[in-house]
């Protein structure tokens, strides 16, 4: 006959009899005596005894808390401002929030500074420009184009800076131009 080495998954199914074993194992300690455990009864009864004392106790003065608290003023609402106070202060005081706020602090002052350099200097190239040769040379002609607009139309010609010619035109665009009276077009012949 052949011999098989029986292993844990090679094992024969339960029977009956094995069922009967293994429900008489006791499962609690069975080297302990009736005494040992009456005794450790006890001492659980007592336990849970003194836990819910403890519990009253401690249902009494959470009670008691919340009525010296409703004594001085002090609400859920008024407690959640002063954590949140607390809070902003501590967050305030941290190094990481005086270590960001220095560094938005210099950034603020290196954006303004380059800002101010910008400006300048788009004031001082605007002043190179009004210098130019080139804006001379339309300046000179643009007096010349309205002095003899000027003429044409019945003005005295007498030059004058660029800003005296265009204080002049804006006068001269300001006073009362001649009106066209015109008939409507449901009162013209046809």
């Amino acid at each position: 006959m052949e011999t098989r080495q029986q292993g844990f998954l090679d094992s024969d199914p339960l029977r009956e009899a094995d069922e009967d074993l293994v429900s008489e194992v006791n499962l609690n300690n069975s080297i302990m005596t009736e005494e040992e455990r009456e005794e450790i009864q006890q001492e659980l009864a007592k336990l849970e005894e003194e836990i819910n004392t403890l519990k009253q106790v401690l249902l009494s003065k959470e009670k008691q808390h919340a009525e010296l608290k409703q004594k001085l003023g002090m609400n859920p609402l008024s407690e959640i401002r002063n954590n949140f106070s607390r809070g902003w202060h501590d967050m305030q005081t941290s190094t990481a929030y005086k270590k960001t706020s220095e560094t938005l602090s210099t950034a603020g002052q290196r954006t303004s500074a380059a800002f101010n350099t910008l400006g300048s200097a788009i004031t001082r190239k605007f002043g190179d420009m009004r210098n130019s040769p080139s804006f001379k040379t339309f300046e000179e002609k643009v007096e010349n184009t309205v002095s003899t607009i000027k003429t044409k139309v019945g003005g005295t010609g007498t030059g004058g800076s660029f800003e005296e010619v265009l204080s002049s035109a804006a006068n001269a665009s300001s006073q009362d131009t001649p009106t066209n009276n015109l008939t409507d077009s449901s009162e013209r012949p046809c």
